[in-house]
Order: structure tokens, then C-alpha cells, then sequence
């Protein structure tokens, strides 16, 4: 008799309200799993704690801790640094709004145009791989530079100078590289069998790719995308460079006053504290996925 069947036969009687009633080793199994899980969580606890305290000490032992403390973690700057930088950050996040949604869109279109088929398409697929090649090979600092600080050099008609769209468009330029490639996989991991079984269905070659293949491609690249947003969320900051008054620039602009270098670490802390929500969600949504292909749900 295997363990299994003796677990049903341990466990074939009724509690006397037509319940199931778990055998014995089950029973025992489930204790000894969470002592496990109870011991793996102090373990990790003191641990945790143990080397928290070495780090602290060796920190505020080290000789130039005194200096340091006064110039990165002056309380009286990050009172004054903090709702000026709370109040840059506002733009930061409306970057990452707009920002994110052309990035989505353009990524979106790159993609198909790379994945189209038949020699008539060649040039569109040409052009979305350089496009590809080039922004993400380019370094996104010397694109925001480019971008922000070269076309207003050329003084032309109708085009915009302010600091804040200027970096939005090299920041959208650079990610929708990134993320149409993320995209492409996607489309190429969905088995051709879809698309010729929607074809089968009478769906034309367009349809095909709008009703059958591109939710799938999108549901199962959910977990490198949002990793793309988060990404893009902190390097929103960095449009600082032409100016625009941000929450990096808004604590350049008090430490530029006091000398002190207290307000970097609050916009620092402030990006992060935005960053962990998005991150942590990131992370549910790949374990759920996760979860649903171990149990042979659709991906």
C-alpha cells in the first residue's frame, strides 16, 4: 500500500458532518512544515538583525563618520528639502504617466512592424530594427543631452523648447526601444499553430494578429514590462539636466544654497519609497503567472 492509500485510509472517516477528516500524517506533515517555516523565520530575522548591527557599527566607528553624518544626514536640510522635493516629484510622476503610455503605444508599433511578413514589408522591418539597435545601444544620458539640449540649438520654427517635453520625448525614444523588443518576444513566443488556426477561421491576416496573437504576446511579457516602467520611473530624473525643475533639481537647487548634501538623500529616499510599491507588485503579478503555468493554467 502506497503512502497515499494509507492517507485515504487513515483519513476515510467522517467528523459527523460529512467533512473530510485529514489522517494522521497529514496532520503531522502540516505541523512539521510550520515549524520549518516558523524556524526559517527567526533564522532570517536575527540574521537579518546581526547584520544590520555589524553594518551600523562599523559605519558610525569608521573615522569620517562624524563629517559624513553632517553633510548626508543633516535633520534641520532634509526637513527643508523635503516638501520642495515632494513637490518636484509631482512632475516625475506625471512623466511617468504620459511617458509610459507612448512608450507602451510606440514599443507596440515597432514590434509589429518587425514581425510583419512577405518582402513588401522589408523596409518597415529595416527600419524598426535600426531603430532598435540605435536608441538602445545609445546611452539614455547622452540621448536626453541630444535631445534636450541640441534642438533648441537649432533655433526652429515651431518646435518646442521646454526642458520637460524635450526630456519626455528622449526618454519615450529610448524605452520604446527596449520595450518593442519586449513586445517581439512576446508575438515570436505564441506557436504559429494560433495564427494559422485563426486564419482556418476565416479571421484575415490583421485580425489574426489583433485578436489571437497580441493578447497572448502581451499577457505573458506583463512581468518585463512593468520591470521596464519601474526602470523608467527613476530615470525620469534625470531630465533634470535641461533644467527642469524636478525632484533631483529641486534638491540640486538647496544644495547648490547650503552646501550640504542631506536633500540628495532625500530625493533619493523618495524614489524609492515610489519604486517599492511598483516593484513589489511586479513581483506578485510574476508569481502569479508563475503559479498559473505550474498548474497548467494559460500563461
Amino acid at each position: 500500500m502506497t503512502v497515499h492509500d494509507e492517507e485515504l485510509a487513515e483519513g476515510a472517516g467522517h467528523d459527523g458532518h460529512d467533512g473530510y477528516v485529514p489522517s494522521r500524517r497529514r496532520l503531522e506533515r502540516e505541523r512539521h512544515r510550520r515549524r520549518r517555516a516558523r524556524r526559517a523565520t527567526a533564522i532570517g530575522a536575527v540574521s537579518t538583525l546581526v547584520t544590520g548591527a555589524v553594518l551600523y557599527l562599523v559605519v558610525v566607528n569608521a573615522p569620517g563618520w562624524p563629517r559624513t553624518k553632517e553633510t548626508f544626514f543633516d535633520w534641520g536640510y532634509a526637513r527643508e528639502a523635503f516638501p520642495v522635493v515632494l513637490e518636484g516629484l509631482w512632475l516625475n510622476v506625471r512623466l511617468l504617466l504620459v511617458c509610459g503610455a507612448a512608450v507602451l503605444v510606440l514599443g507596440m508599433l515597432i514590434a509589429v512592424a518587425r514581425t510583419l511578413r512577405g518582402p513588401v514589408f522589408f523596409p518597415l522591418r529595416f527600419l524598426a530594427a535600426a531603430y532598435t539597435d540605435f536608441f538602445r545601444g545609445l546611452p539614455l544620458i547622452i540621448n536626453l543631452m541630444i535631445v534636450v539640449l541640441g534642438v533648441p540649438a537649432l533655433r526652429l520654427q515651431g518646435v518646442t523648447v521646454d526642458p520637460v517635453l524635450l526630456g519626455g520625448t528622449a526618454l519615450t525614444l529610448t524605452y520604446s526601444a527596449y520595450v518593442a523588443e519586449v513586445f517581439r518576444a512576446g508575438i515570436e513566443s505564441v506557436h504559429p499553430s494560433q495564427r494559422a488556426a485563426a486564419r482556418s477561421l476565416g479571421l484575415s491576416n490583421r485580425q489574426a494578429l489583433r485578436y489571437v496573437v497580441l493578447p497572448q504576446a502581451v499577457r505573458r511579457q506583463v512581468p518585463p514590462l512593468l520591470n521596464d516602467l519601474v526602470s523608467l520611473q527613476k530615470d525620469t530624473g534625470l531630465v533634470s539636466i535641461g533644467g527642469a525643475v524636478d525632484a533631483v533639481r529641486a534638491a540640486d537647487i538647496i544644495v547648490g544654497r547650503s552646501l550640504n548634501y542631506t536633500p540628495y538623500i532625500v530625493a533619493g529616499l523618495v524614489f524609492v519609497a515610489l519604486t517599492i510599491p511598483m516593484t513589489r507588485f511586479t513581483d506578485w503579478v510574476t508569481a502569479r503567472m508563475d503559479r498559473r503555468r505550474a498548474q497548467g493554467g494559460v500563461a
